[in-house]
């Protein structure tokens, strides 16, 4: 199938290469080219609308519950996939044509992409976590993690997620928001627990993703080989000079810190509400830091991507954030795209419209250089080469 007259918005260099036409076999783009294809063949005309990769979305949960206080850890296991399914249905017409998941109830997200590879659901590409480890009290209890203590219990337990088809392993360093009394500031796990959890990673060629409130832990998972932090609410400028010298990825979740009426309109509990609200201003400052200290930032929401935020999907809510915060446009645009793949290990195949590249991609009327509120109107989404609206 080719797709003609197209305008290719080039998140690498940041240039718009007008008027080209491309070539997608079997689901990943063949050519792309300025001379019209033949006229034998199969086209799609675009009519000079602006092609841009399909979102990546970096810190995704397509199985919480809401208020998180209703999660029953022994929820039938065909519940969880179906609620599942429906979000990832929901971030696939969004424009979002992959995700990383950081935690799923009873690995949904590695069973949804077994159901996707077969073609028996509709969803984004899904690069898993299947159960995130907590510490038995910590900021994953009571979410269905998977739960350790001390070296070996860590180490085994990253095993018995990869061992289940997990693409990386997500770990909590630090408390967080969402429940009452704890906090972002307060440390959860020693270094032999991040050791183990880095050690299991490591041997099978993947990387540890974790949660991460404040510089004094992160500093600690830093020094034991974590390289993917989220959330990020009090970052000093030593700790982010750090992450940027070693090559770390954030993914700041600012939507987490920035979202009330999309909170409350979910029936959040309000010490989870008042949470989020009270770390917001330190949240900015920190997320404002990392730009500055250069941090390679991705999106990612820590909710459905495809919920509607203000009526907006999860994911682009998070996207002017970003920029709202000091991300240039390319930087936007890269977090959702160049970034993300690079995150992802996925260079090769995902962030860019261009040959050997999987043809997942959206469609916009106007040059998102020019105007990035253009992304508030995705006219079609396309994954590998097949319309999905």
């Amino acid at each position: 199938m080719w797709f003609a007259n197209a305008h290719i918005v080039d998140n690498v260099s940041g240039e718009v290469h007008r008027h080209r036409h491309f070539e997608i076999v079997d689901g990943v783009i063949t050519r792309v080219q300025i001379d019209a294809p033949d006229k034998s063949s199969k086209v799609t005309d675009l009519d000079g609308q602006f092609v841009m990769p399909g979102i990546i979305s970096c810190h995704t949960h397509l199985s919480v519950v809401f208020p998180f206080s209703e999660t029953d850890e022994n929820e039938n296991p065909a519940l969880t996939a179906y609620r599942s399914a429906q979000r990832a249905q929901e971030a696939l017409h969004a424009g979002i044509t992959t995700i990383r998941s950081v935690h799923e109830q009873n690995r949904a997200d590695l069973l949804l992409r077994a159901a996707i590879k077969r073609g028996w659901s509709k969803g984004p590409r899904i690069f898993g976590a299947g159960r995130a480890i907590s510490t038995p009290n910590g900021h994953g209890s009571g979410a269905d993690c998977s739960y350790a203590e001390g070296f070996d219990g860590f180490y085994q337990a990253a095993l018995g997620e990869l061992e289940a088809g997990a693409d990386h392993i997500k770990i909590f360093i630090t408390g967080g928001l969402a429940h009452a009394g704890e906090s972002p500031d307060t440390p959860e796990m020693t270094d032999d627990e991040i050791a183990g959890t880095v050690k299991a990673a490591h041997e099978h060629g993947t990387y540890v993703v974790a949660h991460s409130g404040e510089s004094q832990a992160i500093m600690q998972a830093l020094s034991q080989g974590v390289r993917s932090f989220e959330h990020i609410y009090s970052l000093d400028e030593s700790t982010a000079s750090a992450l940027a010298s070693r090559g770390a990825i954030v993914t700041p979740t600012l939507c987490v810190t920035r979202s009330e009426s999309w909170m409350r309109a979910n029936h959040f509990e309000e010490h989870s509400i008042q949470n989020a609200l009270r770390a917001s201003d330190r949240h900015l400052e920190s997320v404002k830091r990392a730009i500055r200290a250069n941090i390679p930032l991705v999106n990612g929401t820590d909710y459905p991507p495809g919920d509607l935020v203000d009526g907006l999907p999860a994911a682009l809510h998070e996207m002017y954030l970003m920029h709202e915060a000091g991300l240039d446009v390319q930087q936007t645009l890269a977090s959702i795209s160049t970034t993300a793949a690079k995150l992802l290990n996925q260079s090769d195949n995902l962030g860019q419209v261009a040959p050997k590249f999987f043809g997942d991609f959206v469609t916009v009327e106007q040059n998102p250089y020019e105007d990035l509120d253009t992304l508030r109107n995705i006219t079609s989404v396309y994954q590998g080469g097949l319309k999905v609206r």
